[in-house]
């Protein structure tokens, strides 16, 4: 469908290329696109996921991702030396901006991660956190090789194939985000500094959205809260003094 308005002619027909357009018009049809709300994996379906899973390299990954919502890429970049211990800590360098950024991780990923540098080789501190055993191009055997985005592809392929779902990394940081949006110890701020937005804008507009189950369970929760105190109130009693043939005058219970 043309998006140009004309009465008399198709659009830009016999146009000199050495004149101006002109006479466009308005749009005929744009309509707006539906923003697509952020997916959230239930705990259930995180946890079939999780042990889904064949290796504590992949275990270590997801359990990162889905604790300091970092993307697959930043997560990818990280080297043995932007680990923290003490502090439970990991080092990303952000996608637009490329500054680097430490990021909290929770302690069940941390020992995961260690459960995975015990199986591999010793790792150079300035080496990729993650590898991956690949066969030579040239030559028979295997040999570790720095873990790339298609090698993590391929674990959310099989895993999803195994149990019929599709989840991706980005899931995990979508599940990562919604979930500290909606915890009251946090801030909008400190969602924003976690994920790396430039601005509390994007923020937002992404995470501060609400399922329409949670809120109709809420009302009803505070519907039902309500009508139990209206039973537990205690009428105003009386004051003395009143006859009682002016009380009922008054709230029409007699006659004048």
């Amino acid at each position: 469908m043309s998006l140009a308005r004309s009465a008399r002619r198709r659009p830009h027909a016999h146009h000199n290329p050495l004149d101006p357009y002109g006479g466009e018009g308005r749009l005929r049809y744009n309509p707006k696109v539906p923003r697509r709300r952020p997916r959230q994996m239930p705990d259930e379906r995180w946890n079939e996921l999780f042990a889904a899973l064949r290796s504590n390299r992949d275990r270590a990954i997801l359990a990162l991702g889905i604790s300091n919502a970092a993307r697959a890429s930043e997560l990818l970049g990280v080297r043995g030396v932007d680990v923290d211990w003490g502090d439970q800590l990991v080092r990303v360098e952000r996608k637009g901006s490329q500054a680097e950024q430490w990021l909290p991780s929770s302690p069940e990923s941390f020992i995961w991660l260690r459960l995975y540098q015990s199986e591999g080789p010793p790792l150079d501190p300035q080496a990729p956190l993650w590898w991956t055993l690949r066969r030579r191009d040239h030559g028979a055997g295997l040999a570790y090789q720095p873990m790339n985005y298609e090698a993590l592809r391929a674990v959310f392929r099989r895993t999803n194939a195994l149990l019929g779902t599709n989840w991706s990394m980005h899931d995990l940081r979508h599940t990562a985000a919604l979930r500290m949006s909606r915890d009251k110890r946090l801030s909008l701020r400190d969602v924003q500094t976690i994920l790396g937005h430039a601005n509390l804008s994007t923020t937002a507009d992404v995470y501060l959205v609400e399922e329409e189950e949670q809120v109709i369970a809420r009302v009803q929760e505070y519907l039902t809260h309500r009508e139990e105190r209206a039973k537990h109130l205690v009428p105003t009693a009386v004051a003395t003094g009143y006859e009682a043939s002016d009380l009922a005058v008054l709230f029409g219970g007699g006659q004048a």
